[in-house]
């Protein structure tokens, strides 16, 4: 079967509907909402937490979908739209701040992932590294030049968003330098380098861990305030942006 001919198993998009390029997020919600910054965008397919866009941006063919929370789930996707043909994605999501420095609502470049995802070590061993596309990157520091702050760094991707037993590493990573952390990034990045294809990932922070002094938990996480909101609907902006230069 010609790839596009392929209807795609667990997010049921054919192919033919996918466009080169494609911004995924997680929350199937805020597909719909980058979705509405399209030109005449079209619902191509949707089952479980994947829902998916085609439409245009400044003239060009663009994909939207959603991949949910966490990188298995998430690595789904991001192998099925390569397998449909898709040739460059970027991720746009939520983080959580790792310095002091970074305000709620603060644009985060990652260049790089730590693979704490639970997912891509099944794929690969741990000591390949998890590394965004350079020219993906510096389209994103261009499209994001407008704003006041951006910072740029190395994410942290857990497979978990509330603390268990075990002790957290996120003081450990903090030491080296990671300015944020989040749960899908590091799975991306390593099947897009596998399977060579660019990818990236922008983010806006809606906490910060460094400043909280204590572990993440429902009493004081709340990613719904409107400097998130936002911040989210600027990163969507620039994520489009960056999309149609490459």
């Amino acid at each position: 079967m010609a790839v596009k001919e392929m209807l795609l198993p667990v997010m049921k998009v054919h192919a033919s509907d996918l466009a080169r390029r494609a911004l995924v997020v997680g929350d199937p919600k805020r597909a719909e909402q980058a979705a509405q910054l399209l030109e005449e965008p079209q619902l191509v397919g949707s089952n479980r937490e994947y829902v998916t866009y085609t439409g245009k941006y400044a003239g060009e063919s663009l994909t939207v979908c959603s991949h949910g929370v966490g990188a298995s789930g998430a690595s789904v996707c991001f192998t099925e739209l390569l397998q449909g043909g898709v040739e460059v994605i970027l991720r746009a999501g939520t983080c959580g701040a790792l310095k002091e420095e970074i305000d709620d609502g603060s644009l985060v470049i990652g260049t790089a992932a730590i693979r704490e995802d639970g997912t891509s070590d099944q794929l690969v061993p741990l000591a390949y590294p998890a590394f965004a596309d350079a020219g993906l990157v510096q389209a994103l520091v261009k499209s994001a030049s407008t704003q006041a702050k951006v910072y740029r760094g190395v994410i942290l991707t857990q497979a978990h968003l509330y603390p268990g037993l075990l002790p957290s590493t996120i003081d450990l990573w903090c030491k080296a330098g990671a300015v944020a952390v989040e749960m899908e990034y590091a799975a991306l990045l390593v099947i897009a380098s596998l399977q060579g294809v660019q990818a990236a990932g922008i983010f806006i922070t809606d906490g910060n861990l460094v400043r909280k002094q204590a572990a993440l938990s429902t009493s004081n996480y709340d990613p719904h305030r409107e400097v998130v909101t936002q911040g989210i609907q600027r990163m969507l902006r620039i994520a489009l942006d960056t999309l149609v230069q490459v």
